[in-house]
């Protein structure tokens, strides 16, 4: 075999190896799809005759076998709501100082993100307990929706902070220079210029971690209690639409026809996020012609 011919060989072998190697990744998309797509049909077949207004506006009755799943929703929004509302304001002002204003290699920034990533780890339980110690226990707020939310405020910060800051440092220095130059201050930039351009990734940050919350079931175990009935107050105790399914799921026998319809609910709910986040971000690309890349 001479010298020439050599590579021409390795090459076709290459080849050969490719063209065998092909089905099989493109297999491996498919079969994740497929395994989804027989789940959520599975849940859809399931719940989709549950899903009703009387189911969603009554009370549930008989542990949670009749009736529907109205006090459920709204200690759902209730905890959401605080969660959001607590989160969301800590974490733009935290992402706008480590963009703007502290220097991007400074040992700060550099443990400040060690412990954003430390935070992002830690499993959903140990939220659950610090929670119960710091705000049911030593703040006296108990077992109650406003513990419920504030512990899931601390969880979903790691995901709103590095959205945003990464949103932030997506903005083109040009904006920050002709703001400068038009005589507005560097907050006056932040507010007018930068926040705004970044809004997309304070939404998709907003969004995803809005997913998350939603779909806690561990945390709020300890925090927000199992009560079903109609909160009269952030004090009082509530369940979600997660720890519902959980329950339904594991302590109630003949629980299965209600919890298909609850966790279709929730299943429809975070493809509504979804899908509004991908709107979003492409009516945003669309007016400005920027792009970011979100990672929780």
């Amino acid at each position: 075999m001479s010298e020439a011919s050599q590579p021409l060989l390795a090459h076709r072998s290459a080849l050969r190896r490719v063209d065998w190697s092909a089905p099989a990744v493109c297999a491996i998309p498919v079969a994740v799809v497929a395994v989804m797509a027989w789940m959520l049909g599975e849940i859809a077949w399931l719940g989709a005759d549950k899903l009703s207004w009387t189911f969603l506006t009554e009370a549930p009755r008989n542990a949670g076998r009749e009736g529907g799943i109205g006090p459920i929703i709204a200690s759902t929004g209730l905890i959401v709501g605080i969660c959001l509302a607590t989160a969301l304001p800590l974490a733009v002002a935290t992402s706008v100082l480590i963009a703007e204003y502290l220097p991007a290699h400074s040992r700060t920034v550099r443990v400040m993100r060690t412990l954003l990533d430390v935070l992002a780890a830690v499993p959903s339980i140990v939220f659950g307990v610090f929670g119960y110690a710091f705000f049911a226990l030593a703040l006296g707020f108990g077992f109650s929706i406003l513990s419920g939310g504030l512990t899931l405020a601390t969880m979903i910060l790691p995901i709103l902070i590095g959205s945003i800051e990464q949103s932030l440092r997506a903005v083109p220095l040009d904006m920050r220079i002709a703001g400068a130059g038009l005589g507005m201050t560097r907050p006056a930039v932040i507010a007018r210029v930068l926040l705004p351009l970044a809004s997309p990734g304070i939404l998709a940050g907003t969004l995803l971690g809005l997913g998350r919350a939603l779909a806690e079931t561990a945390a709020l175990v300890f925090t927000s209690g199992y009560v079903a009935r109609m909160p009269e107050s952030l004090l009082d105790s509530g369940r979600t639409l997660s720890i519902h399914v959980f329950d339904l799921s594991m302590n109630v026998p003949g629980g299965s026809g209600p919890a298909a319809g609850t966790t279709l609910l929730l299943v429809l709910l975070l493809l509504v996020l979804n899908g509004a986040l991908l709107w979003l971000i492409a009516i945003w690309r669309r007016r400005t012609g920027m792009s970011f890349t979100l990672t929780p």
